[in-house]
């Protein structure tokens, strides 16, 4: 397919504009359902990470809060994979509503498990680093270009590819999540209340809550051994040596 055709494709798609013909089936509201869960998801991982990305404007201060959101992240993400990952399942098995509803275009498919790879890396270096402490994570693991390697380095490296990558599908997804969570989507039947399954993706979202509490609850006193003052002169920037 030619490169304008592929980009032309996706600029469709991120207007909100694409005809996805999501049919509603019962119990769970087939792909209309799945649609609907994968947005809310969504918009909960973006509000989520934009207060992530406030406390690192003083990782050191806001530490708490860091480590907090960022463990509060890791099981929304793990249910955005999922319902993505079943949607790709149901339509490469041949299950008809999926398969009308059809694939997203080329280049987000592309660039869909490069998103899912650099945010679960991202979260699991931090949980790395929350559970081996500061001192540990600074030791170096190898050299490369002359530079050292600690854990801390791979997890900043882990954060721009998660920028960058998220970025571009934000900038995509943006549009077609707020026109399905406010029932606007064109090619979509019904309003987002008569969508078959709202009891079951209402208990997936809150189950997905208790857990990001449950976590936060386990894993938040862990990073006590980031507590300290290192940010110094001549010490680490802020936010160059705390798990997000």
């Amino acid at each position: 397919m030619p490169i304008p055709r592929l980009i032309d494709d996706v600029l469709h798609e991120a207007s909100g504009r694409a005809e996805r013909r999501n049919a509603v089936t019962a119990p769970s509201g087939g792909p209309a359902g799945n649609a609907l869960l994968i947005a809310w998801t969504g918009l909960l991982l973006l509000v989520l990470i934009a207060a992530e990305l406030i406390t690192l404007l003083d990782v050191r201060g806001l530490i708490d809060w860091h480590v907090g959101i960022g463990v509060l992240l890791i099981p929304v993400a793990l249910l955005k994979t999922a319902a993505t990952g079943w949607r790709i399942l149901r339509y490469y098995t041949g299950h008809q509503p999926y398969r009308t509803a059809g694939p997203p275009p080329t280049l987000l498919r592309v660039l869909g498990p490069l998103v899912i790879a650099s945010t679960l890396g991202l979260l699991a270096s931090g949980i790395v680093l929350i559970v081996v402490g500061e001192e540990r994570s600074r030791q170096n693991l190898f050299t490369a270009l002359g530079q050292r390697v600690d854990l801390i380095t791979v997890h900043q490296a882990l954060f721009f590819a998660f920028a960058a990558l998220a970025g571009l599908h934000l900038l995509a997804r943006i549009a077609p999540a707020l026109a399905l969570t406010s029932g606007r989507a064109p090619g979509r039947l019904g309003s987002t209340t008569a969508v078959a399954g709202s009891g079951r993706r209402t208990l997936a979202l809150s189950a997905t809550v208790v857990a990001a509490v449950i976590a936060v609850v386990l894993l938040l006193p862990l990073a006590d051994d980031w507590q300290d003052d290192g940010g110094g002169p001549g010490g680490p920037p802020p936010g160059s040596s705390s798990p997000p």
